[in-house]
């Protein structure tokens, strides 16, 4: 029964390979950081706040089927030309990746695991903003997947057979 497609959807085991994992071994927050240079004097400042996102990913093997992810976010916030505040988090994973092929591991690592830590980077991010005294910054869905198909095509432009994620010590901007 298991490879019949039932109601028009592949059964699970054609959606990946035979004997393949993947599991969220532990979330932490690896970096965290807030800076507010020019408060008190800020809170006074009037004018439309220019609100600037970082966004990067860095992948590192710890063992065969072990990977750390770790998805940073920056939001540095300028009121009149000054630096209201400047708010940094890296929020880290370890993952279990095993069984895929390296295309299928590639993409895992790109999409699924920052979507995973996604989440817990903005909730960090938000708590630091606040606590700082400023207004929330409501933090909008990211794409990954599409982050990672440009990821792939300037990786196809730069290095024709790179190596990818899993075997990258560190890839760049999610």
């Amino acid at each position: 029964m298991s490879d019949e497609i039932l109601n028009g959807a592949v059964a699970e085991s054609e959606a990946q390979p035979q004997g393949a994992s993947f599991t969220v071994e532990k979330l932490y927050v690896k970096d965290l950081s807030f800076e507010a240079p020019n408060a008190p004097q800020v809170f006074n400042e009037q004018g439309q706040p220019d609100l600037q996102m970082k966004l990067n990913q860095k992948v590192t093997r710890l063992a065969e089927a072990a990977f750390e992810v770790s998805l940073g976010i920056t939001i540095t916030c300028t009121l009149n030309g000054k630096t209201a505040y400047l708010a940094e988090v890296e929020q880290a994973g370890v993952f279990g990746l095993g069984g895929f092929d390296d295309q299928t591991l590639d993409a895992m690592l790109g999409t699924q695991c920052p979507n995973i830590l996604y989440p817990y980077a903005t909730a960090a991010i938000g708590q630091l903003i606040v606590n700082g005294g400023f207004p929330p910054f409501p933090m909008q869905p990211i794409n990954f997947d599409a982050l990672y198909g440009e990821s792939l095509r300037q990786r196809a432009t730069q290095l024709q057979g790179g190596e990818g994620l899993a075997n990258a010590e560190t890839a760049g901007n999610a």
